[in-house]
């Protein structure tokens, strides 16, 4: 019975994965479409304001834009479903092809951000927390409080004004110098400005949760116990409360992952990053439809694989919960 209510509660969490995109794609379909602008312009350019009524009339038939929104979006979604999401306006491509060539800087942007973002957290956390209320403890946390309210916005032109016209130390633009692509220092260079801004945007937020965190472990019974005995203060934050606050740090891992790359694309777009930020900004800007379609559903997707990761994360780290839900479905199944 376990089992199969088990598996009766995946079932129910894929089905509403799947209803989910598919409000998600309709939410965003109407949205687009009912946004002022003019999508021939976006596919024609300039030569769109030029056209004759009949040649306008010619053009909308072509891309599909003279049927009822209802129409439109379930032709769309019956190509979606056999893998065909059309082409982007603006690049005159297929919008998966659009889409991977920028993937790869996105996914190294914000991969690398968000390791380095919660490796550093959890380090400068356990400092704190193990010097609490030490002159380091206080100037980390004041430090951690001023950047950590700082948008990401400001905080990126702040540092192209210091490190990229002042001192022109660092690129201000791009992912690679024309031609660079194979460069990897160049690479590296090109990252670390836009790298430099996910990490102070996000760092202090986390690491002074896992300071609160250790902190409250260590007011535990559990840790005066611990202490009576003679233990050192590292063994008992490593080995005892470090391992109390894990769990609960991988689920904010797996929820904020979404919050991460949300501002990973907003630095995308101020240091001009060619990633899937800039291209949403792109696609929304010029109503390429498509192409704004298929990164709406991606950014989607991952957010509920997120949230879905978490709550797993959540049951295996209490059985309570796992046993609530077990016992929830098997009422159900029994009905």
């Amino acid at each position: 019975m376990v089992m199969k209510s088990g598996g009766f509660y995946y079932g129910k969490k894929l089905l509403l994965f799947l209803f989910s995109i598919f409000l998600l794609s309709a939410v965003i379909f109407f949205i687009s479409r009912l946004a002022p602008g003019d999508p021939l312009v976006s596919y024609y350019g300039d030569h769109a304001e030029r056209m004759s009524p009949e040649e306008r009339q010619w053009a909308e038939e072509k891309l599909g834009l003279t049927d009822s929104l209802p129409v439109q979006y379930v032709h769309w979604l019956e190509r979606a479903l056999q893998g065909d999401f059309g082409i982007s306006y603006k690049y005159k491509r297929d919008v998966t092809e659009v889409i991977g060539e920028r993937m790869g800087n996105t996914l190294i942007l914000g991969g690398i951000g968000f390791c380095l973002i919660f490796g550093l957290a959890l380090a400068l956390g356990i400092f704190c927390a193990w010097r609490e209320e030490s002159l380091a403890d206080r100037v980390i946390c004041k430090i951690g409080t001023v950047t950590s309210c700082i948008p990401e916005f400001w905080m990126s032109l702040l540092l192209i004004l210091i490190f990229a016209m002042n001192l022109k130390w660092l690129p201000s633009s791009g992912a690679y110098t024309l031609g660079g692509t194979r460069d990897l220092e160049d690479r590296i260079r090109h990252l670390i400005l836009p790298l430099t801004a996910v990490i102070m945007g996000h760092l202090w937020y986390y690491a002074y949760m896992i300071r609160n965190k250790i902190l409250e472990e260590a007011r535990a019974d559990y840790v005066l116990f611990a202490r009576s005995k003679g233990l050192k203060k590292s063994s008992i934050v490593l080995k005892h409360c470090l391992r109390n606050v894990l769990p609960t740090y991988l689920s904010l891992m797996a929820i904020s992952l979404p919050h991460i790359l949300g501002g990973t694309y907003i630095i995308e777009m101020v240091f001009s990053y060619p990633g899937i930020g800039t291209l949403a900004y792109e696609s929304a800007r010029y109503k390429d439809y498509n192409l704004l379609m298929v990164l709406s559903i991606l950014s989607g997707i991952t957010v509920i694989l997120c949230s879905i990761v978490a709550e797993i994360i959540n049951e295996r780290m209490n059985p309570c919960i796992r046993g609530n839900h077990i016992v929830e479905d098997t009422e159900v199944a029994e009905r």
